[in-house]
């Protein structure tokens, strides 16, 4: 497993940061077929989940390889390494850190094992419990059990590490067995795909705050955060996982069982930013519901203008829906430049001065003169949509009216979503009007929470709308016993 010696950039626009997601997850169990290349498109389908790091674990049902490193799918992996990657099972992770720093001691699937079996754990979600998980490995480990069996001893800081340590910590146990133990202990949000030499599996936490689907190919099964990556390796999608559901498939095919009672709670922001639009969740296709979420958008905020523009690509589907509701022309009034994502290259102060000119440029034979409506998804620390505004101004806007397709985000997300912090949050604090003041908008509205879920068409109680409401699903602990860097700071584990 090479190690990468690349630097992440700096985000383009000084101190913002838009809403990231955990990570994206994907497994295989297909017979008499390699599947490495399966599980690589298939990650590919799920980089927006995650670009800072990736890994593919497989298994011909006698040893379990990994290979994993910093960057994009695209930079991880070439036909030699996948080459490597021998066997019919295979376990798939692209990361966006939210529990541990951004290193390659982090980057997923994370291994552990004994002389019975290897096991390779991929994660998407965030657990809330990681404090009180680390204690129990620090005493299952003082009652004599092998918790070096993971990757804590590499130096990992992840609410996944600690996962995969207890799996593994007692070889009187099969995975099965420890699974349905270590599963009702932990408290948050979990999608997990998972194997060892023989056997793929997959468990989902009570609330289902994280999407996770089954898909059926010609020969085998497929498991994914989203039903986009099914698709793009040919399975037909069958059903989600279930909440509170385990799933295992080997040989003998697929079995189930429930480690816990479902409490559905999806994250209402997959379908507002986190998904793929082509991805369908709870049998409501995210584009639609984006596109709804911008006629309803329209209905609560309508203005006078000239032509509605996304912020592209985030806000496409619901500029379509604000233009179709209102009758105003919709049109291409910023171009995206498709390359600039997650770079090795770290920008110098000019470079960086030019900001969202990076990403953005305006076409200013478009909307000179006219009166924009400019369609977001969302605003977190506002800087970005302060530079937009100025930006359009610059290019000879006459007007510029901001809509967004979700209300004020006022509460860090703690189950797999790195928000800023609150007082970093724009709506912290201020009304409407103070933060289209401090944006230079002419206008600014979001649209209402009742309107954001209907566009769902998800019953409320079935959704977590944490990040606007403040109200937890899963109660959280102490503030001392969260944040990212929470077990970084409580290290060395001693364990000894």
């Amino acid at each position: 497993m090479p190690r990468g010696d690349g630097r992440l950039s700096h985000d383009l626009i000084p101190g913002e940061r838009g809403p990231q997601d955990a990570c994206g997850v994907f497994g295989l169990w297909v017979p008499g077929e390699d599947v490495a290349k399966l599980a690589y498109f298939g990650l590919y389908a799920l980089q927006h989940r995650g670009q800072e790091s990736a890994g593919i674990a497989t298994s011909d049902g006698h040893r379990l390889l990994v290979y994993k490193d910093m960057g994009l799918v695209s930079q991880v992996f070439d036909e030699r390494s996948l080459a490597s990657l021998t066997g019919h099972i295979a376990v798939g992770h692209c990361r966006y850190s939210t529990t541990g720093g951004s290193t390659w001691e982090n980057a997923q699937p994370t291994l552990g094992g004994h002389s019975g079996f290897t096991v390779a754990l991929a994660h998407n979600g965030n657990l809330i419990n990681s404090a009180e998980l680390r204690e129990l490995v620090m005493e299952r480990a003082a009652q004599g059990f092998d918790v070096h069996a993971g990757e804590l001893r590499r130096g990992n800081t992840t609410d996944t590490a600690l996962v995969t340590a207890l799996l593994v910590d007692d070889p009187t146990k099969t995975i099965e067995e420890r699974a349905l133990e270590v599963l009702p202990t932990l408290r948050g949000a979990f999608s997990f795909v998972f194997m060892d030499e023989h056997t793929l599996y997959a468990a989902r936490d009570p609330q289902g705050i994280r999407p996770l689907v089954l898909g059926r190919l010609d020969r085998g099964w497929a498991i994914a955060s989203e039903t986009a990556a099914l698709d793009i390796v040919g399975a037909a999608y069958i059903r989600e996982i279930e909440p509170g559901e385990f799933v295992a498939i080997d040989e003998n095919g697929l079995r189930s069982c429930r480690f816990a009672e479902a409490q559905p709670k999806g994250c209402v922001f997959e379908y507002v930013y986190l998904a793929r639009p082509d991805t369908t969740i709870n049998n409501r296709v995210v584009h639609e519901a984006r596109v709804e979420m911008g006629r309803t958008l329209a209905r609560e905020h309508p203005v006078e203008a000239d032509l509605v523009i996304p912020t592209p690509e985030s806000g496409t589907p619901a500029a379509i829906g604000y233009a179709q509701e209102s009758g105003i022309p919709y049109g291409q009034g910023l171009v995206k430049n498709a390359y600039v994502g997650r770079t090795f290259i770290q920008p110098n102060q000019t470079i960086r001065q030019l900001g969202i000119r990076l990403k953005l440029n305006p076409l200013r034979e478009v909307i000179k003169g006219k009166r924009l409506v400019v369609v977001d998804d969302s605003i977190v620390r506002g800087n970005t949509q302060r530079a937009l505004v100025r930006m359009l101004r610059e290019a000879g806007a006459a007007e510029v009216h901001v809509r967004i397709s979700s209300p004020p985000v006022r509460w860090p997300c703690f189950y797999g979503i790195d928000f800023a912090t609150r007082a970093e949050l724009i709506a912290t604090g201020l009304d409407v009007a103070d933060v289209c003041r401090s944006i230079g908008a002419d206008s600014l509205g979001y649209i209402s929470e009742d309107g954001m879920i209907a566009a769902t068409t998800q019953p409320r109680d079935r959704l977590c709308t944490a990040c606007f409401t403040g109200t937890y699903p899963v109660e959280l602990p102490a503030e001392d016993r969260l944040g990212k860097s929470l077990l970084e700071m409580q290290l060395p584990l001693d364990v000894s």
